[in-house]
């Protein structure tokens, strides 16, 4: 079952984001148990339901094992020591991915 690490992130004032999503997709290209990488940006500013949250990253790896080698890895762990200084608050969740609706085959579209 594919496993997902999940970061919700507010960063702090003066942060040049585009800096750390660059070190970030450098990472994941360079880990071989990342599967996917993905970030996204909020759009819509519902501070009420967003609590300040700006960015969300995601990566997916084949197996809860994968997953803990990427996070023991020494090049993963030196960047969190850069990443968590930048931040003002995160929410990190990692779990087993499970598909409710799978996507339609490139032939359906």
């Amino acid at each position: 079952m594919e496993f997902k690490h999940l970061c919700l992130v507010r960063f702090k004032e003066g942060v040049v984001v585009e800096d750390i999503i660059e070190e970030l997709t450098k990472l994941a290209a360079e880990l071989d148990t990342v599967k996917f990488f993905g970030w996204g940006k909020d759009v819509l500013n519902q501070e009420a339901l967003t609590q300040g949250f700006t960015h969300v990253f995601s990566m997916s790896f084949a197996s809860a094992e994968d997953l803990a080698a990427c996070m023991g890895h020494e090049k993963h762990s030196a960047f969190a020591a850069t990443f968590m200084a930048v931040l003002d608050k995160v929410v990190v969740l990692d779990f087993p991915f499970v598909v409710a609706k799978p996507a339609p085959s490139p032939e359906a579209a």
